[in-house]
């Protein structure tokens, strides 16, 4: 897609525009649909030398991604964040990639998460050149094309790609939509682990007048999964809420009425906090099942999609929630909640943490920003990159 208006670097102080143009390209998870064109553009304007990386593994979708810097020197900061975005759905009032601008708000599909923000970090770093100057060190965005899908192509890769140069980062700010409710409410520092597990029991089939010549599964799922939810896993951390397992299907696909099944089939996910790990949840679940299905046939297949994290609270919140109160006058809460981020897989790379828009409209119908919380978190992201490289 070809950006719509001006974008030269002092039209580039505005995020308007540019946050426009971004959600005019119908990027859902994996298309980029020109997204990375318009950023790439306008990065390419401020001088950033930007690297597009496309990866892709047997059976999964190509991902495009962009790594742009700003400098060659350290300290390097990096924002990073997805122009991908999740499916339309029903509901809208307006068309979702129209980018319409109604009594003050711009309406559209990843005005949250994360488009705007997006938007946000380059208008920052327009309006610290315009400013300041080059920076004393260098500024970079990690922009994937496959958070809101499997991430197996994206972020992790990029950093891969990185750690291969001798590249490094020394801070990182992601854009997530973290404020439940106003911009300033919440930074997070960390995030739980998620796991999610397939469970399948078998049994034997049979007519439902002779119980006692069949093996019905149901029952073992149903003891199985009792004594998965019988207790609380913990009661939580210092730093994290208590660890959570939650059903999230349970399926036999037996439309007959008078057949017991031969076989049943459950899912769950277990968002976790830094007293576990995916391998003693591993363990745990394996121990637990073996116990209560007392000899009963079962299968179970995990997948651990990120392991819980925290980036004590330091510099680099430290100099986020001074930013954010300065602008917002509220002071932020550092919190560990939600789901999961592409930070999972930054944290081992550098310290991280995430400021974005306001969460109460992302991945719903008729997504929004208000204009004002555009030009706040512009401001608050230029304050960040100010005290960053001067103090």
């Amino acid at each position: 897609m070809t950006p719509t208006a001006d974008t030269s670097a002092a039209a580039l102080t505005d995020p308007l525009q540019l946050a426009r143009d971004l959600i005019r390209c119908p990027s859902v998870t994996p298309e980029d649909a020109g997204a990375l064109d318009v950023l790439e553009i306008a990065l390419s304007t401020l001088g950033f030398k930007c690297h597009r990386l496309r990866f892709e593994e047997v059976g999964t979708e190509p991902v495009h991604n962009l790594y742009a810097r700003l400098g060659d020197s350290g300290p390097n900061f990096c924002f990073a964040g997805h122009t991908d975005v999740v499916p339309v759905g029903q509901g809208w009032a307006t068309n979702p990639f129209s980018a319409d601008v109604i009594d003050n708000y711009l309406y559209g599909r990843g005005a949250a998460d994360m488009k705007g923000a997006i938007a946000c970090f380059t208008a920052a770093v327009a309006r610290h050149i315009a400013a300041s100057g080059k920076p004393s060190g260098s500024i970079s965005f990690l922009i994937t094309g496959d958070e809101e899908g499997p991430a197996i192509n994206g972020t992790k890769k990029v950093l891969e790609w990185l750690d291969g140069r001798g590249e490094k980062l020394d801070a990182c700010l992601v854009g997530e939509p973290t404020n439940p409710i106003r911009l300033g409410d919440m930074i997070k520092i960390g995030r739980r682990g998620s796991l999610n597990g397939k469970l399948t029991v078998h049994g034997t089939q049979g007519h439902v007048a002779y119980p006692h010549l069949a093996d019905n599964p149901i029952n073992t799922m149903m003891k199985l999964l009792g004594a998965l939810t019988a207790e609380p896993m913990d009661e939580g951390t210092e730093t994290f809420q208590p660890s959570t397992l939650t059903l999230t299907s349970i399926d036999v696909g037996n439309e007959t009425t008078n057949i017991i099944p031969g076989q049943v089939r459950a899912a769950f996910n277990i968002r976790f906090n830094d007293s576990h790990s995916g391998e003693s949840l591993g363990n745990w679940l394996q121990e637990t099942l073996s116990a209560a299905a007392d000899g009963a046939d079962f299968e179970l297949d995990i997948k651990v999609s990120g392991e819980s994290f925290v980036t004590p609270p330091g510099d680099l919140s430290g100099l986020v929630s001074e930013a954010v109160e300065h602008v917002t006058g509220e002071t932020p809460k550092l919190s560990t909640s939600g789901g999961t981020s592409d930070a999972r897989f930054i944290q081992s790379f550098c310290p991280v943490c995430e400021f974005g828009m306001t969460g109460q409209t992302m991945h719903k119908a008729d997504e929004r920003v208000a204009i004002k919380d555009l030009q706040d978190l512009t401001e608050i992201y230029h304050r960040i990159l100010n005290r960053y490289f001067t103090g």
